[in-house]
């Protein structure tokens, strides 16, 4: 070979997505979640026989109403949409060591504020009103969750506390706005809840598969360049490994802290918008409940990793879109989803247990670490 003849190359992302493909340790951590999930299942299974119900009629019928249908498909990704966004938030946060507990605030914050700009503006092209009312509903997020990132980079209060207190601020806050100033008061409406948003700032469907999931895809994209592919997502990470080697390395851990906060709730802030402006067309109390919480399971379960969080937002997405066809075919109750989904949650969250049964180390796997510690940075 001539010496000035060049090699080849494959473009660095695709040589990224081969050393994902051929890392052994991303398959083993895949074949944990997966049994895991088999675990969860038959001990529903278990439960569904003690409540007299058929466990493979049930699931059958659980799968009919999550993917038995294109109809069903779109309901499956309309749930899970909101759900990547605030599984990415929490994800995003725990990578500064950090447990954001108020996506749910945040995207309350995301989701009020979209439906305001989606009414209150209008004579706007579709191509400016959409993407307006989403950035501002992403910008709300953001920052509401500065409060906190700022009380723990500054005075070192801890992130569960204030996010915790701040998730119900934002309740009572965003339930007054939508019986208050913000209400719908359209003849003959008693409830509260906005008027519906403009028709240019609507987010539509292409086929079954809502934009809004397309968009929460892209989002996944962008988490996973900037934690692995930029400085601010270095420091973000060895910030979470370790605040004082990185503060010794001359990372500015308090400022690496407010943006991870801030960054985090802006994801959390895009979900509530999305699911306002693709979904509900409106803001109405009750609505959003328990997306923001959902993410911590979905964020778990996808080991923290943003493209691990697209198949388990996706998952939980089916067993809430599937849950009332397995209801209606199997008589049994709604609720069994949930607890099928904790013990998801639980398996995962201890896969000590799965890890004795497949016989397997947790070598070369990346732990989850919540926090530093109690007033600690």
């Amino acid at each position: 070979m001539d010496s000035d003849q060049k090699v080849p190359t494959q473009p660095k992302f695709m040589r990224s997505v081969l050393d994902v493909l051929l890392n052994e340790n991303a398959w083993r951590t895949i074949l944990v979640q997966v049994v895991a999930v088999l675990l969860a299942l038959l001990i529903g299974a278990i439960l569904l026989l003690i409540s007299g119900a058929n466990p493979i009629e049930a699931y059958a019928a659980l799968f009919r109403g999550a993917f038995g249908s294109p109809i069903a498909i779109g309901r499956t990704l309309e749930k899970a949409t909101p759900l990547i966004f605030s599984g990415l938030a929490v994800a995003f946060a725990f990578k500064a060591g950090m447990f954001n507990i108020g996506a749910q605030g945040q995207l309350l914050f995301g989701a009020i504020t979209a439906a305001f700009l989606g009414f209150a503006l209008h004579g706007l092209p579709p191509y400016i009103h959409m993407p307006l009312a989403l950035l501002g509903g992403a910008l709300a997020g953001g920052a509401y969750a500065y409060i906190p990132g700022a009380l723990k980079a500054y005075r070192g209060v801890h992130e569960v506390i204030t996010t915790i207190m701040l998730n119900y601020i934002a309740i009572n806050i965003t339930d007054y706005l939508a019986d208050g100033p913000w209400k719908d008061t359209s003849p003959g409406n008693v409830v509260a809840r906005t008027p519906n948003i403009d028709p240019a700032a609507v987010i539509g469907n292409l086929g079954p598969v809502p934009i809004g999931f397309i968009i929460a895809i892209l989002a996944a994209f962008v988490v996973w360049w900037l934690l692995g592919k930029t400085t601010v997502g270095f420091e973000i990470r060895m910030v979470g490994l370790n605040p004082s080697a990185a503060r010794y390395a001359g990372i500015k851990v308090a400022k690496t802290l407010i943006l991870t906060m801030v960054i985090s709730g802006f994801l959390a802030g895009m979900g509530g918008a999305v699911e306002t402006l693709g979904v509900v067309g409106r803001y109405q109390p009750g609505f959003n409940v328990g997306l923001g919480f959902d993410g911590i399971t979905v964020a778990m379960l996808g080991k923290t990793n943003p493209f691990g969080v697209i198949p388990a937002a996706i998952l939980v997405g089916a067993m809430k879109a599937g849950s009332a066809e397995m209801q209606f075919a199997s008589g049994v109750a709604k609720e069994i989803t949930d607890v099928i989904q904790a013990l998801i949650l639980f398996f995962v969250a201890a896969d000590v247990i799965v890890r004795s049964l497949l016989r397997m180390g947790k070598v070369g796997e990346e732990e989850v670490r919540l926090s530093s510690g109690w007033g600690k940075q």
